[in-house]
């Protein structure tokens, strides 16, 4: 071995992942120790060798593929490959592979590297799992939430409503009453009933009020489109913005899921819009394709600006999130001084669902 081979040995040494030099033939030239440990060979039943005689033919063979896409293109190859460990166990690596030039730019080999990531594969993987089961999780506390929300809007509709309601009538016949007594209208008696029925229509307005914003009872008796209508309505008349809906002359009923899900984005879009935007106008477009329900919020407000902490606020989050849970995405679009574009696309199917 030449001075210059010791040399580069000493090098590849002390790489603590797998190195290895090969010629224009993919023959292994030089390689380093933890390369001979992987390999499980003698380093002399190594050098002067191809893959193929190294490795199992299946690795060899793609060894030798990889090694000449990187000569024949002469650029550097990054690649993942798993392989099973001498206990049985999968074990991930990376790899980089780089053609090897003479002094006149000529490919004459190729020099590679590997490194074991099986630990960084394993942590990845749970995370994912993590994050999937986070994700079922958050799932299925929305589903309660909204099945709660609906139990209490219909007990302050019905239980509530109701109750506020005959007080509101039996003030009117005291009102009755009194006046067939003889009681003035500018009586103490007189003014302090009407105060009382200011107070119970007042209340009466809240318990609607409120009742709506915790599930509008018009979602699930009269559908989407009319919820949405209604919400916008609503919105216009509370923030003086002008609003416009715009819908397909028939519009499918979607599941219970989708349409609390595209009501909630819209809900949550309007109060960033109120809050934020300072906007004049507000376009909503909600239609479908074949696969998607798609919705579409634009406004013509100040816009986010890429540095705006709001673009990752949680409200945002938990918009990305409702759409997210049901396969789809959501994408927002803006720039600053420019208004502010939402795109919803949420699959009308599970995706195991789909052929």
């Amino acid at each position: 071995m030449s001075k210059t081979d010791e040399q580069q040995k000493a090098i590849l040494n002390n790489i603590p992942d797998q190195a290895w030099l090969k010629d224009a033939d993919s023959r292994y030239i030089l390689v380093n120790e933890a390369f001979v440990a992987a390999c499980r060979l003698p380093e002399q039943q190594i050098l002067n060798r191809t893959p193929v005689d190294v490795w199992p033919q299946e690795w060899g063979r793609e060894y030798i593929d990889t090694d000449r896409r990187v000569m024949e293109q002469g650029v550097r190859l990054r690649y993942e490959e798993r392989r099973h460990a001498e206990d049985g166990t999968l074990r991930w690596y990376d790899t980089i592979k780089t053609p090897v030039r003479n002094e006149h730019g000529d490919v004459i080999g190729s020099t590679g590297i590997s490194r074991d990531i099986t630990d960084r594969k394993l942590a990845e993987q749970e995370l994912l799992e993590s994050r999937s089961q986070l994700r079922e999780l958050s799932a299925y506390l929305q589903s309660v939430r909204e099945e709660e929300r609906t139990r209490i809007s219909r007990e302050l509709h019905d239980e509530l409503g109701q109750s506020l309601t005959a007080i509101r009538i039996g003030l009117g016949v005291m009102e009755t009453q009194l006046q067939q007594d003889g009681c003035s209208a500018d009586s103490d008696c007189s003014r302090n009933l009407q105060q009382l029925k200011h107070i119970a229509d007042s209340t009466v307005e809240s318990v609607q009020r409120i009742a709506a914003d915790l599930r509008p009872l018009i979602l699930d008796e009269l559908g989407l489109a009319s919820a949405l209508d209604w919400l916008l309505e609503s919105f216009g008349e509370r923030s003086r913005i002008a609003v416009e809906l715009i819908l397909p002359p028939t519009l499918p009923v979607f599941s219970r899921d989708i349409s609390t899900a595209i009501f909630r984005i819209l809900q949550e879009s309007l109060t960033n819009v109120s809050r934020h935007s300072r906007a004049t106008s507000v376009v909503v477009e909600l239609r479908e394709d074949e696969r998607d329900v798609l919705l579409k919020i634009t406004d013509n407000g100040c816009g986010i600006d890429a540095n705006d902490s709001r673009e990752n606020s949680l409200g945002l989050i938990g918009m990305r999130e409702r759409a997210f849970m049901l396969g789809g995405t959501l994408k927002i679009q803006s720039r600053k001084g420019s208004g502010t574009s939402i795109d919803v696309r949420i699959p009308k199917s599970p995706a195991g669902d789909r052929a």
